[in-house]
């Protein structure tokens, strides 16, 4: 069969064929009288192999190698194709990112494209610096993509990077607090507590809504920083989860300041000193926790707390009685 038939038939161009030849892929068995190539049913099923590796991603050296070895592995082959394959994807899938943030930006012309690029790209820097000085001056340079605004906030390690990528995400309203909330249910719990941190700073009806549903979460780090934020607000339904902070002993400062905030309002007040009355009745196991819940006591108004205090002045353990004692004097010199 000559060049051209062989063309038609196989959808291999007589140039692609020649091509093959020259490189000693498929030469065709005979020659015509008249000088012209032509290939044997072999040939053209070697042709057809070519064909199908090709279609895998293989390099025309690959291909043959891959007829022509007898010692050839076509398992590590496919592996390295993989890998190949999953770079390509996930470059792709980089750069078709970067065009949609572009997009949504609503560039006007090219040095609002050039701008954005710029953003994105120091956001992305493996220099801490840059990527602060990226996040602190989005809000004023132009407007980045919220999408890569929470992408960074969420991978963030440096935490002096990450306070400044959460501040920039709050000046930009609600926008990011669904991308937020999934975050929220990611299964790497460093990327949780970052969801949870960056929510809390977002000040807005639809961000606490998401911090009180937090406040059942499994993980137990986003439930005390939920916690934290919402006694902030006045948000009564945090006042269990702040007092087990208190009794456990993480961040039982920052739990019982929140606790006197939300107890300053007189309704709660003595709800939330009565709560704490009760944990005492029922942590008796450890000291140094009945002390911080006479501690918490301190800042919660009214006749409750009072009482718990006098009581507590006189208890067994010698460490809480002084505790309470100085309170106590405290309260009265400030009545």
């Amino acid at each position: 069969m000559l060049i051209g038939d062989v063309a038609r038939r196989s959808g291999v161009s007589a140039r692609m064929l020649r091509h093959y030849d020259s490189l000693g892929l498929v030469r065709p068995t005979d020659r015509s009288d008249g000088g012209y190539r032509e290939y044997s049913s072999e040939d053209i099923q070697r042709i057809f192999h070519i064909e199908s590796l090709r279609s895998l991603g293989l390099s025309l050296r690959e291909v043959g190698r891959a007829l022509d070895d007898p010692h050839f592995r076509p398992a590590e082959l496919v592996d390295d194709l993989i890998r190949q394959t999953r770079e390509r994807i996930a470059a792709e899938t980089q750069l078709l990112t970067r065009l949609r943030r572009i997009g949504a930006a609503e560039p006007s012309g090219w040095q609002d494209v050039l701008q954005v690029v710029a953003l994105l790209q120091a956001l992305g820097s493996k220099s801490a610096g840059r990527r602060q000085r990226a996040a602190l001056s989005s809000v004023e340079e132009g407007p980045v993509p919220v999408e890569a605004l929470v992408e960074a906030v969420l991978s963030e390690t440096d935490p002096n990077v990450a306070g400044a990528l959460r501040w920039a995400l709050a000046q930009s309203g609600d926008d990011g607090l669904a991308l937020l909330a999934e975050g929220l249910g990611s299964p790497v719990a460093e990327v949780r507590k970052r969801a949870v941190q960056s929510i809390a700073e977002i000040s807005d009806s639809t961000a606490t809504a998401l911090l009180q549903e937090a406040l059942t979460s499994p993980d137990i780090v986003v439930r005390r920083y939920a916690a934290l934020a919402l006694g902030a607000r006045g948000v009564a339904e945090a006042v269990p989860t702040l007092i087990d902070m208190v009794v456990e002993g993480t961040n039982d400062v920052d739990a019982a300041d929140a606790l006197s905030a939300l107890a300053s309002r007189a309704a709660p007040a003595d709800r939330i000193a009565s709560m704490l009355v009760d944990r005492l009745a029922h942590d008796t196991a450890e000291s140094s926790a009945r002390r911080r819940l006479a501690q918490a006591l301190a800042d919660i108004p009214g006749t409750t707390a009072s009482r718990a205090l006098a009581d507590l002045s006189h208890d067994e353990d010698r460490a809480v009685a002084l505790t309470a004692t100085y309170i106590l004097g405290i309260r009265e010199q400030t009545s």
